[in-house]
């Protein structure tokens, strides 16, 4: 367990690398390593999120990448909304340090790391930030009841009216995981599908 990408402190032998992320409105070069997800090239649905998911609404304040690896959809949405804050949270210390110092490299001063705790996700986002949305790639493998207990926690700090993109791949159970959000009091769309991933958008 402690190589996963979700463990709190990968003890894998650190293999630092870059990857590319190309998008229709930037390019952003990110430092990777292993103990990371995806860190030998940018995750398809990842990628996939952040071409088909909507932009961030024009008045966002506080946005949230739940589960940022070392950050590549945490630094696209602080060069989308240079104006907001991006909350990018994951359980893993290696994966939050790379994010953070992919952040400062591309100078982007509005990603705020936060290191989560596996046992009360979002214990660590101060009690005054309202999330304006989330956009994630949700860590699928860690098992039914700690991703159902990660993602309410999360859901309950978004705005009213606000929502949270999601991206999964249909094989990892994206169709159970949307009738779950939809029995849990967040009403679910499948916004787009491609190549085996859905995404979802969750209302608050």
């Amino acid at each position: 367990m402690s190589d996963h990408y979700f463990s709190p402190a990968p003890t894998v032998r650190s293999k630092p690398a870059t990857v590319e992320l190309a998008l229709p409105d930037l390019t952003l070069t990110l430092g990777t390593d292993r103990g990371t997800f995806s860190p030998d090239r940018i995750d398809p649905g990842t990628h996939y999120l952040l071409q088909a998911a909507p932009l961030p609404p024009a008045d966002a304040r506080h946005l949230a990448d739940v589960g940022c690896g070392y950050g590549p959809i945490a630094c696209t949405l602080a060069r989308r909304a240079p104006d907001a804050t991006v909350w990018a949270v994951d359980v893993n210390e290696r994966a939050t340090a790379l994010c953070r110092a992919n952040a400062t490299d591309l100078g982007l001063a509005n990603v705020r790391t936060l290191l989560d705790q596996a046992d009360r996700p979002a214990a660590t986002l101060p009690d005054d930030v309202v999330l304006d949305a989330i956009y994630a790639n949700p860590p699928i493998r860690i098992g039914k009841p700690a991703l159902h207990a990660l993602l309410q926690a999360w859901l309950a700090r978004l705005g009213p009216g606000r929502h949270a993109w999601l991206v999964v791949q249909k094989h990892l159970g994206a169709d159970s995981l949307q009738a779950w959000l939809e029995r849990s009091g967040h009403p679910t769309r499948r916004l787009s599908s491609r190549a085996g991933y859905r995404i979802l958008e969750v209302a608050a």
